[in-house]
């Protein structure tokens, strides 16, 4: 039985204990046998067993048991390796859960979000994401992100008790735009909103570029696999071979062609990765987002933390005349330790000065949200007053009037002096904050509609320097191929200030405004040339990392705040930090352990490392296959006999593709690190059929030899060609992994 202090440890358990952990999708039970199943899956493989079983009943028995027993050791082999990835990805993914604050035996804790059950009390600020479906039994200033439920970006108020159930609810998923709330969990998992749309529709989410890459290489295969085969089964029909043998030779070449470890070899060269980055300070939650990192060539961020150091300092609280003001800073102290909303590091820096906090309690507040830009409370000093801060040009269009000395004026008269206060300082690169206030007739809940006709008070100045390693790890990233954009909330002068310090060149500073100005037909136009956007909001960050992938780009996006999580998502790779608020780590799908541009670019470099060591199986193996199988085909149809027996091309395929593995921990060669990489079908097709028909040249050479030179039989012919396809293929991977004359890279 819960109640207003939620469950005890003991109610908590034994309710996870009946219904499960906590998962809109339902963990995949024996998740293991389902993976070794899934190692004889191959349509191929398949068709092939049951072929050999077939064989074995017409009495070929031997040869049978020897084709099985080298399929089976492939599958065994490959299951190790995928489940060892596995394990590693589960380890790290750990690392990331979302841990929830809830209520437990009278007092709040933290559990994992998995842990989460029906009856808990939980505690949820700006920021959180919404463990599981809930009812607010207390709210403040609450309102609700529920775009990942229903698409709609517009927040939406909750208060508790209200008449309208739904306006109490929250939803598995969504997130605290601004203020907090205690809720009491009322369906966990796939009991829940989520949970149930996630059954209705599957569990099909969008392609990554790898998956894609993955796909579309499987594509080629079949295609060469299908007609290779056809051709060669109605040859052998034409020469009356046995139906069972050409059949079985047929299949054994298809698998031949076919790299059967590549998924293994994918997950050693992955796993491996995301081992690598951990030691590097980066966390993977997907293992297939390491090729999106080595492919990124455009990255996208915020310039706190990762430009600048990202501690944001109070400098100065000026009034009106651009002088010192303790009044201005007093205002500011009340609007920011009085507010119950998110607690932002512009507040910590004002309340951090304080010798003693305010006394006073707040009887309303209108919480900060993007659009607004300001964050208003009302405070009972000698008469009700609404205290307003935020962005100096939107509070600016709402004051009539300007606080100088002990007189108010119209703001007319000072608008000009106030945006040249403010421009010296921006030019600075300091970011400026504006404060206002107004007197109100009564204390009384807060309305959107109190924030006109305000009173312009004064400015606050924090200053954020650049680091002094920016320019190097901006230059870094440069030189790897990936172009910088600098996106940020800030306004445009301080944005153009902070570009300019790290050398980032753009023609022109984008504005929001001038985003929300444009036709979308001419947005692309617009951002032609442009690496800086300033005072933008989280959907405008959305639109232009859509805009940038509509160009071509694969982009990366940096964020660790609530209004990143959009652009997150949109991103190619989004990329976070284990000190984001919850809802930016779950829309990432890379998470630092250091904010820090210098991270950024030893995680692309290991990313591409990964990715080009998967490639250099992919394209040697097939090349090498496609070679051996092109040389099998043209012999099965000149010569009386098959060049090498079914389980002689099976041992071949495993034999040369056992000693691959080792290509996950191979070296990269430096210049090959420079530039992003992605599945390229024309290279990879091109590189097949011209190495695969030149190896077919000192194959048909050595069949003349063999045939000609030495009168070979059937089983000379076979032995000899399958110890020398077995040693060639395995020399030719050590000159075709590199690019450069292969004296100069090292394996």
């Amino acid at each position: 039985m819960s109640t207003k202090f939620g469950l005890s440890q003991a109610q908590a358990q034994a309710t996870l204990t009946k219904d499960g952990p906590n998962q809109a999708k339902p963990a995949a039970k024996n998740s293991r046998l389902a993976l070794f199943i899934r190692q004889f899956a191959s349509p191929i493989i398949l068709v092939l067993i049951a072929a050999t079983i077939t064989s074995m009943f017409l009495g070929d028995v031997i040869d049978g048991i020897v084709i099985l027993a080298i399929i089976i050791p492939s599958g065994l082999l490959s299951f190790w390796q995928e489940d060892r990835a596995s394990k590693t990805m589960k380890l790290m993914t750990s690392r990331l859960q979302v841990q929830v604050r809830t209520w437990r035996d009278g007092k709040v804790i933290e559990v994992p979000i998995t842990e989460i059950v029906v009856g808990d009390v939980v505690e949820l600020s700006a920021g959180d994401i919404v463990p599981a479906d809930a009812k607010v039994l207390l709210s403040s200033n609450l309102a609700m992100d529920e775009s990942a439920l229903t698409g709609e970006s517009v927040t939406i108020e909750k208060t508790a008790g209200t008449a309208n159930l739904k306006n109490s609810q929250l939803f598995y998923g969504t997130h605290v735009a601004s203020g907090s709330a205690t809720a009491q969990i009322t369906a966990a998992g796939a009991n829940t909103e989520y949970g149930q749309l996630i059954t209705a529709l599957g569990s099909k989410q969008r392609q990554t570029s790898f998956e894609k890459g993955t796909t579309g290489f499987g594509m080629l295969l079949v295609k060469t696999m299908v007609i290779l085969c056809s051709v060669l089964i109605i040859f052998n029909l034409i020469l009356q071979r046995p139906l069972i043998d050409s059949l079985l030779f047929s299949l054994a070449l298809a698998v031949g062609l076919t790299p059967q470890l590549l998924p293994a070899i994918v997950s050693v060269s992955l796993a491996a990765g995301a081992r690598a980055l951990a030691k590097n300070k980066v966390l993977v939650k997907r293992l297939d987002a390491i090729e999106d990192f080595g492919s990124m060539d455009v990255f996208c961020t915020d310039k706190t933390g990762t430009l600048t150091f990202g501690v944001t300092e109070l400098t100065s609280s000026l009034d009106f005349a651009g002088k010192p003001s303790k009044g201005v800073y007093d205002l500011a102290l009340l609007n920011a330790s009085l507010q119950q909303g998110f607690e932002s590091p512009l507040d910590q820096q004002i309340i951090s000065q304080a010798t003693k906090l305010p006394s006073q309690k707040a009887f309303g507040e209108l919480a900060y949200d993007f659009n607004r830009k300001r964050l208003s409370v009302g405070v009972a000093l000698e008469q009700p007053t609404l205290i307003c801060k935020g962005a100096f040009s939107l509070l600016l269009e709402n004051c009539t009037s300007v606080r100088t000395g002990n007189a108010v004026e119209p703001i007319e008269y000072h608008k000009n002096a106030l945006t040249e206060i403010f421009e010296t300082q921006s030019k600075q690169g300091n970011r400026v904050l504006a404060v206002a206030s107004k007197t109100l007739d009564s204390a009384r809940p807060l309305t959107k509609a109190d924030e006109t006709g305000l009173t312009f008070e004064g400015f606050l100045i924090f200053a954020d320097r650049v680091k002094p390693d920016a320019v190097a790890a901006v230059a870094k990233l440069r030189n790897q191929g990936i172009d910088l954009y600098l996106i940020t909330g800030d306004n445009a002068l301080t944005a153009q200030v902070v570009a300019s310090e790290v050398l980032i060149e753009s023609i022109r500073v984008v504005t929001g405004e001038m985003l929300t100005a444009t036709k979308p037909a001419q947005l692309a136009a617009l951002i032609q040339g442009c690496r800086v956007f300033a005072e933008v909001n989280p959907l405008q960050k959305e639109l232009i990392v859509k805009l940038l992938k509509e160009q071509g780009h694969t982009v990366g996006f940096f964020g660790d705040g609530i209004n990143d999580s959009a652009a997150l998502k949109a991103a190619d790779v989004g990329i976070s930090v284990d000190t984001a608020v919850d809802i930016a780590k779950e829309s990432a799908a890379i998470v630092l352990l250091e904010k820090s541009l210098d991270v950024i670019s030893q995680g692309v470099r290991l990313g591409r490392s990964t990715f080009l060591n998967t490639m250099k199986y992919v394209k040697v193996a097939i090349s090498a296959s496609f070679g051996n199988m092109f040389s099998m085909a043209i012999a099965a149809v000149a010569l009386p006999f098959l060049p090498l027996l079914p389980l002689q091309i099976l041992l071949l395929n495993f034999l040369t593709d056992f000693p691959a593995l080792a290509i996950a921990s191979d070296n990269v060669d430096e210049v090959d690190l420079k530039k992003p990489h992605s599945w390229n079908f024309k290279e990879i097709r091109r590189f097949m059929i011209g190495f695969g028909l030149l190896s077919s040249i000192f194959d048909i050479a050595t069949f003349v030899i063999l045939v000609f030179g030495f009168k070979a039989d059937a089983t000379l012919f076979r032995s000899t060609w399958f110890v020398e396809s077995s040693l060639t293929e395995l020399c030719v991977m050590l000159v075709l992994r590199t690019a450069l004359p292969f004296y100069r890279s090292a394996p």
